[in-house]
């Protein structure tokens, strides 16, 4: 039996969810999404891509700034839903809309719960260094993905997966999970497990600061922060240009390699960096305002040779 939804998320991780839900035949009565902000090099307000996609579905779309207010609540209530479906939305859900839907209010989170409770939780499994991960569906608590478990998909984590490749692949396995999980909802069979108290891990939100790499660390280290922070926000070092200018490289993908050196010594002609123990080899990088592009084609135009020491702070 479809069930009436509301549908509540931001960024383009959400995006398969409301697909599949849609395409599940149940009824979407409201899309709630953050705000339109300024983005691109006009700063024009740009809708998010869930709001984009909403629209294209012919949904309606609310875009609060927050849910504490009287009016909102009651507005959110005014649906009349069965369950709310939440996916990255980014705003904090008050105990009053937790509470609305029939059957409460049920979150699809990119980890293995209660590791990596938060807002990075892709990006904090990979810099780690896990090799294991899920998706799954919770029903919502007041406190941070503290709900009890509805389903699981666990996901390995391959050794050069980065946080983008990683990205899809839980989408598009949340998005399955979510429909398995309403239709046990509307057949009334539907199941929740308490979390682990042991094992709990934040998922803090990255900082820019952390994206700068400090070829101090071990090479293992520095591999799992480039391929975290890929392709947003980009981890990357400075280096002197063929002007002799210091400009910021983004890198997008690198491999562990054979190496040693001092930290930051470039050790050969393929990009190979040293590292504290052991060296990185930089597969696709980015200068700043240029495309990505592979390490042969980036030494084309910015030599960074054998003996070469890239800039540490």
């Amino acid at each position: 039996m479809p069930l009436r939804l509301v549908f509540m998320g931001t960024p383009e991780f959400s995006v398969p969810c409301l697909d599949a839900v849609v395409a599940a035949g149940h009824k979407v009565v409201a899309v709630y999404s953050q705000p339109p902000r300024p983005a691109g090099r006009g700063m024009a307000d740009r809708k998010s891509p869930v709001h984009a996609r909403a629209e294209a579905l012919g949904l309606p779309v609310l875009t609060p700034k927050n849910l504490k207010g009287a009016d909102e609540q009651a507005a959110f209530a005014a649906h009349g839903s069965d369950a709310a479906i939440v996916v990255a939305y980014g705003l904090l859900l008050p105990r009053a809309v937790l509470d609305a839907p029939k059957h409460g209010c049920f979150n699809v989170h990119a980890s293995a719960l209660p590791r990596w409770r938060g807002a990075a939780p892709i990006h904090r499994a990979i810099m780690a260094g896990d090799t294991e991960t899920a998706v799954m569906v919770m029903k919502m608590e007041e406190g941070l993905d503290t709900g009890p478990i509805v389903a699981t998909e666990r996901v390995s984590i391959g050794p050069m997966m980065t946080t983008g490749d990683l990205h899809d692949l839980l989408a598009t396995a949340g998005a399955k999970l979510i429909v398995n999980a309403m239709a046990d909802l509307a057949a009334g069979h539907i199941v929740t497990v308490p979390q682990a108290s042991e094992g709990v891990v934040y998922a803090s939100k990255i900082d820019k600061a952390e994206a700068r790499i400090n070829f101090n660390r071990t090479a293992e280290q520095v591999h799992n922060q480039i391929r975290g922070l890929s392709p947003f926000p980009g981890a990357w070092f400075e280096a002197a240009g063929p002007t002799g200018t210091i400009e910021r490289i983004k890198v997008l993908r690198s491999e562990p390699a054979v190496g040693d050196g001092s930290p930051g010594a470039v050790l050969d002609d393929n990009l190979t960096i040293a590292c504290s123990t052991g060296a990185v080899r930089l597969i696709d990088v980015q200068r700043a305002g240029k495309r990505p592009m592979q390490a042969a084609e980036f030494l084309r135009g910015f030599p960074l040779t054998a003996g070469t020491t890239v800039k540490q702070s």
